[in-house]
């Protein structure tokens, strides 16, 4: 059995415009700041160690009415703008037909990462789907992808699984699982370190198949 576990914003689907669009929304309702750029709001998401709600909010903490203002405006936001990158959905429907399992592995909360993937038309290639609120600890903490492994019944010495992502945390969340970490450098950052490093989607078949 092989076995791929996607990230999702930044590996799969383009999504920075709608998260800024939502983050400038709360920013502006609930702090009265000016609005940030894509980039600023990309280059924060990817930082190991990093304070989101001082950098996106000027709060110490991460307030409740924040969290809510822009989940509800996230949750219509989220597919307005957001586009699979290019090659992305071929490579997918590529490797289902070669029996291979994959699956999704998010820190966004499930419920707007199905919509976004249902959305986009991809959402039914996936096993399972795991997000934010459906484990204790968030990548890099390895339990999204222990998890995922286990509803395959994956046995280390006889199968083979990939975590793939674009970001420190996803490739961490790999090596702390103890599956191979492959870096992209089409999405959110072209600058990662990882067991294998891709500049095209259609480069995962060639490792995986």
């Amino acid at each position: 059995m092989k076995v791929v576990i996607f990230d999702m914003d930044g590996t799969l689907l383009d999504s920075k415009k709608d998260i800024t669009i939502s983050i400038n929304h709360t920013r502006k309702i609930n702090h009265k700041l000016p609005p940030l750029s894509e980039e600023f709001v990309v280059d924060a998401i990817n930082m190991h160690d990093r304070n989101l709600a001082k950098l996106f909010y000027n709060s110490d903490i991460y307030l409740s009415e924040d969290k809510a203002l822009f989940e509800e405006h996230y949750a219509v936001q989220c597919v307005q703008n957001s586009y699979l990158y290019g090659g992305v959905k071929e490579v997918l429907h590529r490797l289902v037909e070669c029996s291979v399992k994959i699956s999704v592995a998010t820190n966004a909360p499930t419920e707007f990462a199905v919509r976004m993937l249902s959305h986009l038309g991809v959402y039914e290639l996936f096993d399972i789907v795991i997000g934010s609120d459906r484990v204790k600890a968030i990548k890099p903490d390895p339990e999204m992808l222990n998890t995922i492994l286990k509803f395959y019944g994956f046995n280390k010495n006889s199968h083979k699984a990939w975590m793939i992502g674009d970001n420190s945390k996803d490739m961490l969340s790999a090596k702390n699982a103890g599956i191979a970490p492959i870096f992209v450098t089409w999405g959110f950052s072209s600058n990662g370190v990882g067991g294998v490093t891709l500049k095209n989607p259609k480069e995962i078949l060639e490792i995986v198949l």
